[in-house]
């Protein structure tokens, strides 16, 4: 089972202080082994999520994020993030949305869900929860989920969306934009050696919601499947 070392903890924290291009370079070596070391954690969460759902992305390599930040468009001009992040997309069709972790000092913590749903896509999840939500409250009222994962997060509209009723009395679901669930862990959780086996049940966790969300997406108004047609 892969771990993550303090060592990439440290590095971490020293790119946040001293994160030049210059000293990049000189500590380059560091940056490798701390990439390695993140690959083979996001292997490891690959084939521990394939026991539990289906996973398309292909490897820890494809799932790491480039800890390169694009400039061109940010006020923010540090040349690289404080942090290693990765996802993990769910089979498209059948399963959808995606797992997200994210490791910084201080601040690490596992989302999953539905990030930047297409027009249509999020145009029939609403349709789905202004016909029913119940599906998708049960889930998110449960007493264990909603300990672990708190509240629904993701971006809202201010009022209703076009073509719904602002007093609909599932308004405050229709608002959403992106939905996903979130859980934080400790720098002592992250630098534990079960890591990522703790990463990989805070993903099976939330498969319920995934389920809920994932037959709203495939299923028409009518309660027809939208996979045969």
């Amino acid at each position: 089972m892969s771990t993550i070392s303090k060592n990439t903890f440290i590095f971490l924290q020293d790119l946040e202080e001293y994160g030049t291009k210059e000293w990049f370079e000189n500590n380059r070596e560091r940056y490798e082994a701390s990439k390695t070391e993140m690959t083979l954690f996001a292997d490891d969460l690959i084939e521990q999520m394939n026991q539990v759902d289906l996973i398309s992305t292909p490897s820890g390599k494809k799932s790491i994020y480039r800890i390169f930040r694009d400039v061109r468009f940010s006020k923010n001009k540090n040349p690289y993030k404080n942090h290693w992040s990765g996802g993990l997309a769910r089979a498209t069709a059948s399963r959808r949305g995606g797992f997200y972790f994210h490791i910084e000092p201080g601040n690490s913590y596992v989302e999953g869900g539905f990030f930047s749903p297409n027009s249509d896509d999020l145009l029939l999840m609403r349709k789905q929860i202004e016909l029913d939500a119940t599906p998708l409250r049960d889930v998110l009222n449960n007493k264990s989920f909603k300990h672990y994962f708190g509240e629904l997060r993701g971006s809202q509209l201010k009022t209703a969306p076009k073509g719904f009723d602002k007093e609909h009395e599932n308004i405050d679901l229709l608002r959403y934009k992106t939905f996903t669930v979130n859980h934080p862990f400790s720098d002592e959780e992250v630098l534990q050696p079960d890591f990522s086996k703790q990463v990989a049940s805070a993903f099976t966790k939330m498969l319920p919601f995934f389920d809920v969300m994932t037959d709203y997406l495939t299923t028409d108004l009518n309660g027809e499947s939208l996979l045969t047609q």
